[in-house]
C-alpha cells in the first residue's frame, strides 16, 4: 500500500502545474485518492483563479457533476462532447464571466438581426456563427451554450498557464502551443476535406473534430484571442486566410494550417496578387457562408449557391468578388437579367488585390462565351489524372466554340500543364496572348516555357512584359527573381 501511494505521490510531481487538462485526467484516474482530490482542487484553483470563486465555492455547488465537466476538458478528438446541464452551464459562465469577450454587446445577443446591428468592434464571433448555425434548431439557445462553454474552458486553460500580466506575444505563443501541441488540431487529409470543406469549417465541427481547414482554425483562434483581449488582424490571400498580428517592430504572421508559425508576408503574395486584403469580424461571418457555397457550387446545387451568397452579402455588401459569384451563378439557374445586372458594373475591372483584369464579366457581356462556358472554367479538379483529362475535355469543346473566351483558354493552358503537355499549354497561351497581351500570369508562364526550350528572346519578351505589367500596380514579386536570374545566366542581357 505505501509504495503505491509512494508512486501516486511521484506520479503527481510530474503533473505540469499549470496545466488544467493534466490535473483532470489524473483526478479521473484517482479520484478516490487524497493525491486525485488534490488535483481537482488545483485545476479549479487554475480555472477560477481571477474569477473570485474561491475552491471551497465550486466544490459545494449543488447539483454539480465534476465527471461532466472533467470529460469536457479531457475528451478525445471525435468523442462527443458532455451535455452540460442548466447548473453546470450556469456555473461555467460564472467562472468565465471575467473573459474580456462578455465587455462586447454581442456576447449578450440572440438573434440574426442583432448581429447586423452591431459595429465590429462589438461583435461576439463565437456568438455571431453559432447563431447562424443553429438557426433552425428549436435547442438552438442551449447549443450555443453548449460550445460557448468549451471554447471558454480552452480561454481559462490557456489564461492558467499565463502570468498575471501578460503580453500580446505572450497570449499568442500560449494559444499556438495550446492548440496546436497539447490539443493537437490539425488540417484534414485532402480526401476528406476537398470533399466537405463546409464541415471542416464550421465552429461546432472544428471543435469537435480537432480538424479544420484554414478558415475553420483562424475562426477558432479568433474566438480564443477575443476570450483573452487579444486583437489580431484577418488577412485574406486569394482561396485562403490566416492571421496576423501588429507590432512596432513589424507584423507577426500566424498560419493556422501551420502550427501558428510566423511565415513572410510576400509568401502569399504570387504573380497576380499584388496585396493582401484585411478584413473585419462581420466579414468573417460572411466568408463562412461563401465557404460552404464553394462546395455547394462545386456540387452543382447553383440554387443553395445562391442563397449562401445572399446571407454573406449583408457582412459584405461591397465586395465586387461576391457580386461577381453571386452574378455567375444567377446565370447557371437562368435567372439572365440578375446576371446581367450584377456583372455588367464589373466589366473590365481589376480588383484591387489583382493585377490583371477580371475577364470573364467582359468576356460574357460581349459575347465571348456563354454560360455554359462559364461553368466549364469552374470545372473541379482533384488529385487525379481523370478528373483533369475531363476537364481538359471539357475546356477543349468551349474554346472551339468560343475561341476567344480568355478564361477559358487559361484553364485549357493550365490543364495542359497538369499533364505535361509544354507544347500544347504554350501553343494555347501564345493564342491569349494574341487576343490580350496584358494578364501577367499569361505573360510569365510564356517566359517560362520559352526559357524551357531556350528560346531566350522570346523568354525574355515574355518576362519583361509581365515585369511591366506588375510594375504598372506597384509590385514586385518574389517568384519574378529566379525566373529572371534564369533568364540571365542564358542571356547576360535583355535581348
Amino acid at each position: 500500500m505505501n509504495s503505491i501511494l509512494l508512486s501516486l505521490a511521484l506520479l503527481t510531481t510530474s503533473l505540469d502545474p499549470l496545466s488544467v487538462e493534466e490535473h483532470l485526467a489524473y483526478y479521473k484516474l484517482y479520484p478516490e485518492t487524497n493525491e486525485g482530490k488534490k488535483a481537482l482542487r488545483h485545476a479549479w484553483k487554475l480555472l477560477g483563479e481571477g474569477a473570485g470563486i474561491t475552491i471551497e465555492k465550486v466544490e459545494t455547488l449543488p447539483n454539480i457533476d465534476i465527471e461532466a465537466m472533467v470529460s469536457l476538458i479531457t475528451r478525445e478528438s471525435y468523442a462527443p462532447p458532455p451535455h452540460l446541464t442548466p447548473s453546470q452551464l450556469a456555473q461555467f459562465n460564472k467562472i468565465s464571466a471575467f473573459l474580456p469577450n462578455r465587455k462586447l454587446k454581442g456576447a449578450s445577443i440572440w438573434s440574426k438581426e442583432d448581429i447586423l446591428a452591431l459595429s465590429d468592434e462589438e461583435v461576439d464571433l463565437s456568438r455571431a456563427l453559432l447563431i447562424h448555425q443553429f438557426e433552425d434548431r428549436p435547442s438552438a439557445k442551449d447549443d450555443i451554450l453548449q460550445y460557448e462553454a468549451i471554447l471558454d474552458l480552452m480561454a481559462l486553460e490557456i489564461r492558467a498557464r499565463l502570468p498575471t500580466w501578460a503580453t500580446d506575444l505572450e497570449k499568442i505563443d500560449m494559444i499556438n502551443r495550446f492548440i496546436f501541441e497539447e490539443k493537437r488540431y490539425r488540417f484534414p487529409p485532402h480526401s476528406l476535406y476537398a470533399k466537405e470543406i463546409d464541415l471542416y469549417t464550421f465552429l461546432p465541427s472544428v471543435l469537435d473534430s480537432r480538424e479544420g481547414v484554414c478558415l475553420g482554425v483562424s475562426i477558432l483562434y479568433l474566438t480564443i484571442a477575443q476570450r483573452l483581449g487579444l486583437s489580431l488582424e484577418i488577412i485574406t490571400p486569394p482561396g485562403h486566410i490566416y492571421l496576423r498580428y501588429k507590432t512596432p517592430e513589424g507584423l507577426i504572421n500566424i498560419e493556422t494550417t501551420a502550427r501558428g508559425i510566423n511565415l513572410p508576408s510576400e509568401t502569399y503574395l504570387g504573380i497576380n496578387t499584388r496585396t493582401l486584403q484585411q478584413r473585419t469580424i462581420k466579414e468573417v461571418i460572411a466568408l463562412s457562408f461563401i465557404n460552404q457555397a464553394a462546395v455547394a457550387w462545386e456540387q452543382g446545387k447553383h440554387a443553395e449557391t445562391i442563397k449562401l451568397y445572399e446571407k454573406a452579402l449583408p457582412y459584405l455588401p461591397k465586395d465586387s468578388l461576391l457580386q461577381m459569384l453571386l452574378g455567375l451563378n444567377y446565370l447557371f439557374v437562368g435567372q439572365i437579367q440578375k446576371g446581367r445586372e450584377l456583372l455588367t458594373p464589373l466589366k473590365a475591372l481589376t480588383f484591387d488585390f489583382s493585377v490583371s483584369p477580371e475577364t470573364i464579366p467582359s468576356d460574357y457581356l460581349e459575347g465571348k462565351t456563354n454560360v455554359d462556358g462559364i461553368k466549364a472554367v469552374f470545372t473541379h479538379v482533384d488529385e487525379t489524372r481523370d478528373s483533369v483529362l475531363h476537364k481538359l475535355a471539357t475546356m477543349e469543346k468551349v474554346i472551339d466554340k468560343y475561341p476567344r473566351f480568355r478564361a477559358g483558354l487559361l484553364q485549357l493552358a493550365v490543364c495542359h500543364l497538369q499533364l505535361g503537355h509544354g507544347t500544347e499549354a504554350l501553343k494555347v497561351l501564345e493564342q491569349y496572348h494574341a487576343i490580350d497581351p496584358h494578364d501577367a500570369t499569361v505573360e510569365y508562364y510564356l517566359a517560362a516555357l520559352y526559357l524551357e526550350r531556350f528560346d531566350i528572346p522570346k523568354a525574355w519578351l515574355h518576362f519583361l512584359q509581365t515585369e511591366k505589367l506588375v510594375s504598372a500596380r506597384q509590385h514586385n514579386p518574389k517568384s519574378l527573381k529566379p525566373l529572371k536570374n534564369a533568364l540571365l545566366s542564358q542571356s547576360p542581357s535583355e535581348i
